[in-house]
Formats: structure tokens, C-alpha cells, sequence
């Protein structure tokens, strides 16, 4: 796995100057577009550009199951990771509207449901096995199956590139990912078990206790692996959480701005700054998700998301309804008159 070590490209300051310069020669008081004028200067500084563009989005949602489920810690049965892959694929989800909506490139990868899924348009297959091992009991997964899931991120960024995608939002799927991420959480950031745990699926007062409860047996089984980030990350899972974490790697190798979606993305976006401390600057937030701990990770990352709606579904929604925020810090920087131009008296 050398391709991890790789580093992030080294930029040119001249873009972010010129863009802080447009900025300051617009027709508006300095500072009136708020943080959506950052948000276009920090994507002329990453993209390498005069012109920042985030027009072209690519989508990958990772789907696959997760051995803790059996533990009873989602309100929602196994087999709907599967069912919602076919909504995805079928148009019916909430990120495949968003998609649509975006005129984004959504693609699904198959990194490992309990049985392999039927070839069919817009799925791609990836996978490291069928699930992951129960955590409570054992890791998670194997080495050789780590390698695999993050290598399906990997790819999933060389496919955006293809397309030439100018922005990355990855999505996930898998019943009681929460449970892995809120592990990941706490071995990353060094929170209790109910500082992570949250309802997830929708648990009640008392099926949030058990899935607590189970989250501080997973930290006690694995805590050999102390801040080890890629070891939580075989040891807990899972193999979507392991993709998310390749793809921002090499999302952020490759210059590629990424919109993160909100719990689960979060976790796979901590393990990926620990690996490679340089993708951070590569990581818009796009909302505050509704799930506990999600500020605390935000915070320690000093990002801040661009909306607070009390979101918490997960697949990249959050991200694609964001999307449309950066696509108008763009045009508004791209687009709008300096004093210059329309020969408006500028401050004195």
C-alpha cells in the first residue's frame, strides 16, 4: 500500500492570491458573500486555477455489510443495505435524485454486501469480501482485505479523473455503519463510547445503550492497536469506511476538491487526514450531521460545514444538497463584475 505515502501536490500561491485579489475588485463590500468568497478562494488555490469550476461532480457510493450487525445495534434489518444498492441504482434514493438533480456522475461499488450483486448499469464491482467479521469477536477484516477496500477508493478517484471531475463526493451504505464509525471516533479522537454512540437508524433511549455497550466492548477488544489509525480501521471496519478513506487519499493526491458527506464519511475523512495529515486541505464540510461526536471531529479537523440542517441519512446526501453552494461561490467569483468593469466607484 506505498501508493498511501504518496504526497499531496505542492501548490502555487499565485492562485490564491489572484483570487483574493478578484475578490477584493468585486462589485460588493469586501466581505459581503461571506464565507462562500473562501470557499472560491480555497478552490482556485486547490484546483490550481483562475477560474475555479466544481460543474463536474463525481459520486461513489460504497455499500457493504458489516459482521457487528448481528449484535442488534441498527434499528433497521441487514438485508437493507442490499435493497437501498437497488434504489441507488433505480433512481428511488435520496443521493440519486440529488445526483440527477446536479447532473453529477453516480456510480455504486459493491465493496463487499453479504452475496455478490447482479452485473448491471452503474454498479461497479469492487469487493473485499462478503462483509466484514464481527468486531465484538474479532478484526474486522484481514490485511489483505484492508488493502482491497481502500484500493476500491483508489480507483473509484481514477475513474473521476477519467471524467474529468472537478469535484469528489463519496456516499456509503451498510446497516450499522454507525457503530464502526463511532469505534473510529473514539480510538481517533480519544471520546467515550457515549461521546461517539448515537442513535444511528433511529434506535430508542434503550437500543442506544446497547449499541454503546457494544461500541466500548469493540474499543476493548482492539485497543492493541492504539493510535494506529489503519489498524481501527481493519479491526472495526468497515470495508465502505476503509473505500471512503482510499478515495480522499487519492482524491487529495490527485488535486481533487471533496465534499464530505456527514457521520460515516467523517470517520473514513479522520483516518485518512492520520495517514496523510495533507488531505485535510482538500476537505469541504458540507453539513453538521445530527449524529453525537460529529461536531467534536469537525472541530479537531478546524473545518467548518456549510450547513446545519439536522441531517443524518448518510449515502452523500448531505454533500450533494451542499454541492450547489460551491457551484455558486464559483460563478458568483467567476461571473461577477469587478468596480472596474461596470464603472461603479469602488470603497476609499
Amino acid at each position: 500500500m506505498n501508493w498511501l505515502d504518496t504526497p499531496c501536490p505542492v501548490r502555487d500561491p499565485h492562485y490564491q492570491q489572484h483570487a483574493e485579489q478578484r475578490q477584493s475588485q468585486l462589485t460588493k463590500p469586501p466581505g459581503s458573500l461571506g464565507r462562500l468568497e473562501k470557499c472560491a478562494i480555497r478552490l482556485a488555490d486547490l484546483q490550481q486555477t483562475n477560474q475555479p469550476d466544481v460543474e463536474s461532480i463525481a459520486i461513489s457510493v460504497f455499500a457493504a455489510d458489516h459482521g457487528v450487525a448481528a449484535e442488534g445495534v441498527s434499528a433497521f434489518p441487514q438485508e437493507v443495505t442490499v435493497q437501498m444498492v437497488a434504489n441507488f441504482l433505480h433512481g428511488g434514493a435520496a443521493i440519486s435524485v440529488m445526483a440527477k438533480h446536479l447532473d453529477a456522475r453516480l456510480e455504486v461499488v459493491d465493496v463487499g454486501t453479504l452475496s455478490p450483486l447482479p452485473e448491471q448499469q452503474g454498479l461497479v464491482s469492487h469487493r473485499a469480501g462478503n462483509g466484514t467479521a464481527n468486531s465484538v469477536n474479532q478484526p474486522a477484516m484481514t490485511q489483505q482485505q484492508l488493502e482491497v477496500a481502500l484500493s476500491a477508493g483508489r480507483e473509484a478517484i481514477e475513474r473521476a479523473r477519467q471524467q474529468d471531475a472537478k469535484l469528489f463526493i463519496g456516499g456509503e451504505m451498510g446497516i450499522a455503519n454507525t457503530t464502526s464509525a463511532a469505534v473510529l471516533y473514539s480510538a481517533l479522537l480519544g471520546l467515550t463510547a457515549e461521546q461517539s454512540t448515537g442513535a444511528g437508524t433511529g434506535l430508542d433511549d434503550k437500543g442506544i445503550q446497547h449499541k454503546t455497550d457494544i461500541v466500548s466492548q469493540i474499543l476493548k477488544r482492539h485497543e492493541s492497536c492504539g493510535d494506529d489509525a489503519l489498524q481501527w480501521l481493519r479491526c472495526t471496519g468497515g470495508f465502505e469506511i476503509a473505500a471512503l478513506t482510499g478515495a480522499y487519499i487519492r482524491a487529495a493526491q490527485c488535486g481533487i476538491p471533496i465534499l464530505v458527506d456527514g457521520f460515516i464519511s467523517t470517520a473514513a475523512a479522520l483516518c485518512a487526514v492520520k495517514l496523510l495529515p495533507g488531505v485535510n486541505d482538500y476537505l469541504f464540510f458540507s453539513h453538521l450531521s445530527a449524529e453525537q461526536g460529529h461536531h467534536i471531529a469537525l472541530e479537531m479537523l478546524q473545518q467548518q460545514p456549510l450547513l446545519d440542517l439536522g441531517m443524518r441519512l448518510g449515502e452523500g446526501s448531505g454533500a450533494a444538497v451542499a454541492a450547489s453552494l460551491l457551484q455558486s461561490a464559483c460563478v458568483l467569483h467567476n461571473q461577477m463584475a469587478t468596480f472596474a468593469e461596470a464603472a461603479v466607484s469602488s470603497k476609499q
